[in-house]
């Protein structure tokens, strides 16, 4: 009885290791991507722009960070496109705290690979430009697919797996980079992080980190910013940026070329008989409570 109860013992020990091991390949492969379903979250972003994807707020943050970063650094489309892709498989496109061994950050990024410090892989716009560097260095990237691009940057032990959010991270970077209108709309909580001049300041600096913009001018209509556009296709890249950070930054309202998304409906509309003014974004902030 007791040799039989040992053996038991040790197949079920068998059964627990294989179980541990499937799950931690799950999860691996899923690249960090298992959570609650979005219907089940408050607040939520719809990217439409020939295809469809569903954010939360923290995600749909980053994701706008890493577009516009790309366009700041001269990218190409389709970098933007590896990047977002890269980061969906990594981690989600969350800021993650940790990771495999000392991976951290939105790419799983490791300080013992030269990525940089911890602290300097926790910030998502200097882990973005390390990716962004990376990628250029990689000889015939614009050529490949999405998932081999990413690979030659990321070395993963799953190659292929980047390819899954190809369609995805189109669809974001269309959107993201300005190609459709009133692509990017979100929905927000009655209680913002911030408010007030505390949101429009960290708005200003987000656009500054972000697109490299100057310091945007507060118009008398709006308790907000007023952030210039050359053409119709910048405009609905800041306009599309303000509303993926619209959570985190207490954003009330964006107005662009004659439509208007307000917290409130988490929509665009067309705004009235007002003129449709392409030369500059407007953003207005929740006032202090």
């Amino acid at each position: 009885m007791r040799v039989r109860s040992r053996a038991v013992v040790a197949t079920g020990v068998v059964v627990a290791v294989i179980a541990v091991v499937g799950i931690w390949l799950v999860v691996r492969q899923a690249g960090g991507q298992l959570r609650l379903p979005l219907s089940l979250t408050s607040r939520t972003c719809t990217v439409q722009a020939d295809g469809q994807v569903r954010l939360d707020a923290d995600q749909m943050a980053n994701a706008a960070t890493i577009a516009a970063i790309g366009v700041q650094r001269k990218m190409p489309e389709r970098a933007v496109v590896v990047a977002l892709a890269t980061a969906y498989q990594e981690s989600g496109l969350r800021n993650l705290p940790d990771g495999d061994r000392d991976s951290l950050g939105l790419f799983q990024q490791r300080p013992s690979q030269g990525w940089g410090t911890e602290a300097q892989i926790a910030d998502p716009r200097y882990a973005t430009r390390k990716f962004y560097a990376a990628l250029k260095r990689v000889r015939g990237w614009e050529k490949m697919r999405v998932t081999d691009a990413a690979q030659k940057v990321q070395r993963s032990a799953f190659p292929e797996a980047y390819q899954k959010w190809a369609d995805e991270s189109e669809v974001l970077t269309r959107a993201l980079l300005g190609e459709a209108t009133g692509a990017v709309a979100c929905t927000v909580g009655a209680t913002p992080v911030m408010r007030g001049a505390a949101g429009a300041a960290a708005l200003t600096r987000g656009l500054s980190l972000d697109w490299g913009l100057p310091e945007a001018a507060s118009p008398a209509e709006l308790t907000g910013l007023a952030v210039p556009a050359d053409d119709r296709r910048d405009g609905w890249r800041y306009a599309h940026w303000l509303v993926s950070h619209a959570s985190d930054h207490g954003v009330k309202r964006v107005r662009f070329a004659g439509l208007e998304w307000t917290a409130k409906a988490g929509t665009w509309s067309r705004v009235g008989d007002a003129p449709a003014n392409d030369g500059e974004v407007l953003a207005e902030v929740f006032a202090d409570a």
